[in-house]
């Protein structure tokens, strides 16, 4: 989006020092800077005011600052603070804009069914999105900030850790349609049960607009019991839903086929994204697709050409023949259990690994949590290792290099199978791709 420095200073009460020149997007990280964009320094682990320099030498044109960091070397914003500049210029995006806007929320799968869902609305015109998991109070107003001229739709994940997260964010993102793929226990660390995350997903639908659409997970009664929250049309998916699947099937690969129906119809379903999981995020993508008009048989389209973002779900060959499931961007009970499912199903008689790391925030739980999931394991057949946490109840190994010399004096070949996943903070996207190149 393009927009001058005189607005961005009047957008959020600011002080204006240099040229009136026209920017073009914004960033808040210097090493992705892109030519005449807006550069907003943040406080966190380091003071972003300490790279408006690299920043501007990379390419921004003006920054804002709220220490008077760098003025007059090049157009900037004086501003109190930052962040909260940063979402009030998301806010003022928004305003401009006249495509639907679309919500995803959940324990589980908003990622997931974010890159679903703009497969399918791809299909009736050019989509703009979080990019990966742009989906706090600075992934989304970027997000906003840096959408294109007229998109057909805008696709924002929206995520939380505490109460009141998700109505800030829609409170800039003001989504025409809503989606609350599930609630689990997710953060129950943070805020302290399953309850408090379903009142907190469930904000997604207290400023839906009455002509949007509340699209629900029909099978979670987490899910269903925030439904009152909303004013606006409800469209349920999943087994019991008005979207469903029926006759699914897996190949190989993991890959699932069915049948969608819907009350616009029928169709035959073909997706590349691996899973069996992955069919209710797949059900929450048509939902949307077709509550905005895409056609029934686009959607089909849409779905078997979607993809998913790095970490999740990615299924390699390693060159010794070994399947590397990369499920690592992070991990919870719910989606540990359904990727542990996933590998058990994988057709063949060789082993069945599981590399775990650490699922994080889950509190009180956490001990019991992580124990569940060996017992889950070994009902299925998968053997565990354990990455740099006891939770799992065996003896930890300490670090990816460690993990990677175990797994490969394994002598893993075709047939065999690993999953690596874990929470973020457990750093195991790192062997996902090490193992890949053994």
């Amino acid at each position: 989006m393009k927009f001058l420095a005189s607005q961005v200073a009047a957008a959020v009460d600011g002080e204006l020092f240099g040229d009136d020149i026209l920017l073009d997007g914004a960033t808040q990280d210097s090493r992705s800077v892109t030519p005449g964009c807006l550069f907003v320094p943040l406080l966190a682990e380091r003071d972003g005011h300490e790279f408006i320099g690299e920043a501007l030498d990379a390419g921004a044109t003006a920054f804002l600052t709220s220490n008077g960091s760098d003025v007059g070397r090049a157009t900037g914003v004086r501003v109190p603070d930052t962040a909260a500049a940063l979402m009030v210029l998301g806010a003022t995006a928004r305003r401009s804009m006249s495509m639907p806007v679309v919500g995803i929320t959940g324990s589980v799968g908003k990622t997931s069914a974010k890159d679903m869902t703009v497969a399918v609305l791809a299909r009736g015109g050019p989509v703009h999105s979080s990019p990966r998991s742009f989906n706090n109070e600075i992934g989304v107003p970027l997000t906003l900030v840096n959408a294109p001229d007229e998109p057909a739709a805008l696709v924002l994940e929206l995520g939380a850790r505490q109460e009141g997260d998700i109505a800030l964010l829609c409170g800039m993102a003001r989504p025409d349609v809503g989606v609350i793929t599930t609630v689990a226990a997710v953060h129950t660390g943070v805020m302290g049960s399953v309850d408090a995350v379903a009142r907190t997903k469930g904000e997604l639908l207290d400023g839906l607009p009455s002509d949007g659409c509340a699209v629900l997970a029909a099978d979670v009664p987490a899910v269903m019991a925030q439904a009152p929250r909303s004013r606006a049309r409800q469209l349920t998916f999943g087994a019991a839903g008005e979207v469903r699947a029926s006759g699914i099937s897996i190949d190989e690969r993991l890959h699932a086929s069915f049948r969608l129906e819907s009350p616009w119809g029928r169709t035959e379903v073909h997706l590349w994204v691996p899973g069996v999981h992955m069919v209710d995020n797949a059900l929450a993508a048509a939902a949307v697709g077709l509550v905005l008009g895409v056609p029934l048989e686009e959607v089909a389209v849409g779905l078997g050409k979607a993809r998913l973002s790095p970490g999740r779900m990615q299924i390699t060959t390693a060159t010794s023949g070994l399947l590397v499931v990369n499920d690592a961007y992070n991990a919870n009970p719910t989606s540990v259990g359904a990727a542990l499912r996933a590998v058990a199903s994988l057709p063949g008689g060789g082993r069945r690994l599981a590399v775990l790391g650490l699922m994080a925030e889950l509190g009180g739980e956490s001990s019991e949590a992580h124990l569940q999931v060996v017992a889950l394991a070994h009902e299925l057949g998968v053997e565990v290792l354990a990455v740099d946490t006891e939770f799992y109840g065996i003896e930890p190994l300490h670090g990816v290099d460690e993990a990677l010399d175990v797994i490969t004096s394994l002598n893993l070949g075709e047939g065999d199978s690993v999953l690596v996943k874990g929470s973020l903070v457990a750093g195991l996207q790192e062997l996902a791709e090490k193992l890949v190149a053994t």
